[in-house]
């Protein structure tokens, strides 16, 4: 199943805890056969994900920053609203930190 055709709508989904304390999302679309997504995802002030490390992973990933500051801790560099990134599958990232929050958008997918 693909993701679903949708027309211009407030989300119905809730927002979960991840798997990261700290953090929240907001599944706005998916595809879980394809395990593609397009989601909001929140840093509350004060997240810090050390604990997870640096991260890597097999699909495509575009990030805008909606609102607030994220540093990437590796890169010691801090990154703003309407900041983007697209990181192509195996690329390294994070950990990240945020004094303020953050509002990201986000898009997951695997190229073909």
């Amino acid at each position: 199943m693909a993701k679903p055709e949708l027309e211009f709508h407030a989300p119905a989904a809730q927002w979960r805890a991840t798997s990261t304390p700290g953090q929240a999302e907001q599944i706005l679309a998916e595809d879980p056969l394809e395990r593609t997504c397009t989601r909001l995802l929140r840093f509350d002030p004060g997240c810090d994900t050390s604990a997870s490390g640096t991260l890597t992973h097999d699909y495509w990933e575009e990030i805008y920053v909606v609102s607030g500051d994220l540093t990437d801790l590796r890169l010691a560099e801090e990154f703003a609203a309407g900041d983007y990134a697209c990181r192509p599958p195996g690329m390294e990232h994070g950990p990240w930190r945020s004094r303020s929050g953050a509002l990201l958008f986000e898009v997951r997918y695997y190229a073909r």
